[in-house]
């Protein structure tokens, strides 16, 4: 790849080709675009310094895909523990309105809601994880939004499967939990 080598504008075609999969992938944890642009440049800047580190297989485009989306989950993660340690970043509650708002979501499910529903089920998922410790959210988005498998969570992550899976199981009996004192 002519990125190894150190050429720049390479580099910037890459960051073209793969920003909105990472602006994607940091969606998934943060709801304010100054946060999702903050993870943007910090796992491209942590991508281009390690790029010495890379190394491509067979399928260098896909193999380089998945390196970065490892180190864009690991900047996500990084900055989801520092906010957990910042109470004053803790919005993850809902407000009386919101709760309201969740119930009605949840009586008209199975029926087709409109673009205003959805935008307001996505906000309410994103402050019911918030919710999550970093770790379990991290697990939860991983293997239900990115589908990722167990095995590539743990390989991902550096945890063994049984931790992942404790996890997940953690993650699921929290939002459970958060939820049943809505409904």
């Amino acid at each position: 790849m002519r990125v190894c080598g150190g050429d720049e504008p390479a580099f910037e075609e890459l960051f073209e080709r793969h920003r909105r999969r990472v602006a994607l992938i940091a969606g998934r944890f943060f709801r304010q675009r100054e946060q999702v642009e903050e993870v943007l440049q910090e796992t491209f800047m942590k991508a281009y310094f390690a790029l010495a580190d890379f190394t491509p297989g067979k399928d260098a485009e896909s193999a380089f895909a998945a390196w970065l989306a490892r180190i864009a989950f690991n900047v996500c993660y990084g900055e989801v523990r520092r906010q957990r340690r910042r109470p004053e970043s803790a919005l993850g509650d809902l407000s009386a309105d919101e709760a309201t708002r969740l119930r009605k979501q949840l009586d008209l499910e199975g029926v087709e809601g409109d673009i205003e529903s959805a935008a307001v089920a996505r906000d309410l998922v994103a402050k019911l994880l918030a919710r999550l410790a970093p770790e379990d959210r991290l697990t939860l988005v991983l293997l239900e939004v990115e589908g990722l498998s167990v095995a590539e969570i743990a390989e991902l992550t550096g945890w063994s499967a049984s931790k992942v899976k404790v996890r997940a199981h953690r993650a699921r009996a929290a939002l459970r939990r958060d939820l049943s004192r809505f409904l």
